[in-house]
This record gives structure tokens, sequence and C-alpha cells, in this order.
């Protein structure tokens, strides 16, 4: 199946630990590894553990096939003595790739489709920031002009329209 058509992923895991005496410095590179490691999520939530002490909930979301390799990288690289893990099902959108030509540099947009129907229109994050910075404009202000490029450069996939 073309990944990029709308589907569900029923092999996939979601793996949790509560690190409540890591370094905060450690968990960006822990994200980037687990990213590396297969990771097709990962996030951290602040919680409350026992007694009231401050932690982070790690939330990772990977195939069910490379557990084994999240695992053995979350006991080596974090402070957990032991993780959760469960099946979950996904539901993607289709998902189509477009650029759009701005005055500022070209920027890549992502739709993303419900039975036919655009329901999402997303500017890359990385390549917003670049020319936010590059010119010395807003970030919001970049974000909206891809927006209103894609309509005007786009305008046969105009919102809620089945194309």
């Amino acid at each position: 199946m073309n990944q990029n058509q709308e589907h569900q992923d029923d092999s996939m895991v979601m793996i949790e630990t509560n690190l409540d005496d890591m370094s905060g410095e450690w968990m960006g590179y822990v994200m980037d590894r687990l990213f590396e490691t297969g990771a097709k999520d990962a996030f951290y939530t602040p919680i409350y553990m026992k007694k009231n002490r401050p932690a982070q909930k790690l939330s990772v979301l990977a195939k069910e096939q490379d557990l084994p390799t999240i695992l053995d990288f979350l006991f080596r690289e974090t402070t957990t003595l032991g993780v959760r893990y469960y099946p979950v099902t996904c539901h993607r959108l289709e998902r189509i790739f477009f650029k759009v030509k701005l005055a500022l540099g070209d920027v890549s947009v992502k739709i993303g489709k419900r039975n036919g129907e655009v329901v999402q229109v997303a500017p890359e994050y990385e390549e917003c920031a670049t020319l936010a910075r590059n010119n010395g404009i807003p970030l919001k202000q970049v974000f909206n002009q891809v927006q209103q490029a894609f309509w005007e450069q786009y305008p046969e996939w105009g919102i809620h329209k089945k194309a």
C-alpha cells in the first residue's frame, strides 16, 4: 500500500516511561536518537509522581517490529528502570506534497485528505523558520504567506473540495 494514502497502521506500539531523575540536558539528545533508532513520534509530558516529585513521561510511538531496538536504547540511554508498552492503531490521512513559491523563497506544503476531501494544509516548519530568520520577519507571517500562496497557486484544491 502507498503510505501516502489514507490508512490505518495496526502494528504500532506506544512505549512509555516516567523519568524523575534524568537531566533535562539529556532529553533533547534522547529525543534525537529515538528518531534515528526508528521512533515514528516521541514526546515528553510533565507529570508528578508519588510524593509529588516532578518528572517527565517519555512517550514513544514505534512500529511493533522496532520495539526490541527501542527498548534496548531506552535502557541504555535513559535513567529508566522500567517501561510499559501497549498496542495502538494510528489513522493517517492521505498526504500530498506541493511546492509553494514566495518572494522570500520556495516552501514545501503537505495537504491531508480524508475520504478524498482536503482537511489540512501544513507548511514545512523548518523551511518557514529558515525564511523567517533569513528575512528578519515573524514565523507566523511566513506561515500566513505560505497558506495564502497555496490557495492562490493551487485553487483546484479549495478547502473541503473533493479532488
